[in-house]
């Protein structure tokens, strides 16, 4: 962050993106939370570089990734800034922002349809379907899945037109690491998962949890799973849940309604002044 942003009085607030996405998932947000103040800046995961069309062409490169290195690689980001930022994560990217509250990173987090930690036991039929490709062959737990559009169309975007649907997948779908399905898949089987959350943690910053109702792959029900997990937590945690929303609805067309939500929950949460954090060396 530059250190005109901090004199100017603006927060970083950090986008991470979901599975089978790149940032320009949060291109929509990103352009919203920057022209209300905030220092904005959305981060690929590791071993990902350039445009959506690059990230299709080199794959292979994020074969065997997996939860730990992407949120470690997150987890630099921050304590390389100044000042504790604003977390908000779509789907696995939800996840990661969970886990770097529970690290004690980030001044406020937003888990938006987030892909459930350890704990979560009942996994509705419409996950396990959005998942199968990743899933369903353990041929592919180490290595890349890409989805087909109609996959996407069923995952991401099911309240779309056939249209816009397609347009969606052009636009943003890029293959994914088949590793993260395999360890949350499988995390309640596991004695310490890199998807292990500390839900009763009180020293963590205050997370809102979105949930949208249409959503096949994180549907509300699983969104508000977890927000019941956090119950027995000193630490704020909040609840919002969203009629007609997809799992991707920060490209719908009403997406600025939740934008707006979010960016008024924000306004509750952060009156209290953000600490100074030493930067990473």
């Amino acid at each position: 962050m530059e250190a005109s942003q901090i004199e100017s009085g603006q927060i970083p607030l950090v986008f991470i993106h979901g599975a089978w996405l790149s940032a320009r998932s949060w291109e929509n947000y990103a352009n919203y939370f920057a022209k209300r103040g905030f220092a904005v800046s959305a981060p690929e995961w590791p071993r990902k570089r350039g445009d959506v069309e690059e990230m299709r062409e080199t794959a292979e490169a994020s074969a065997g990734l997996g939860v730990q290195e992407i949120v470690d690689h997150y987890a630099q980001l921050i304590e390389a800034l100044d000042y504790p930022p604003v977390l908000i994560g779509h789907s696995y990217g939800g996840l990661f922002v969970e886990l770097l509250l529970d690290r004690g990173l980030g001044r406020a987090g937003v888990a938006m349809s987030p892909a459930p930690p350890k704990g979560i036991l009942a996994l509705p039929f419409s996950t396990l379907k959005a998942g199968a490709p990743a899933l369903a062959h353990p041929s592919k737990w180490h290595g890349v899945v890409t989805l087909a559009p109609e996959e996407f169309t069923y995952a991401f975007v099911n309240t779309f037109s056939e249209k816009d649907s397609a347009a969606a997948y052009a636009r943003y779908a890029v293959p994914e690491t088949g590793q993260i399905f395999y360890e949350a898949g499988f995390a309640n089987f596991h004695l310490h998962p890199p998807t292990e959350v500390h839900f009763k943690n009180g020293d963590r910053a205050p997370l809102l949890i979105v949930g949208a109702a249409e959503d096949h792959t994180v549907p509300a029900s699983l969104a508000k799973a977890q927000y019941k997990r956090y119950a027995r937590s000193p630490a704020r945690t909040d609840y919002l849940e969203f009629e007609g929303r997809p799992h991707f609805h920060m490209i719908a067309s009403d997406w600025q309604e939740v934008a707006a939500a979010i960016d008024s929950w924000l306004d509750g949460v952060l009156d209290a002044p953000a600490v100074a954090t030493e930067p990473a060396t």
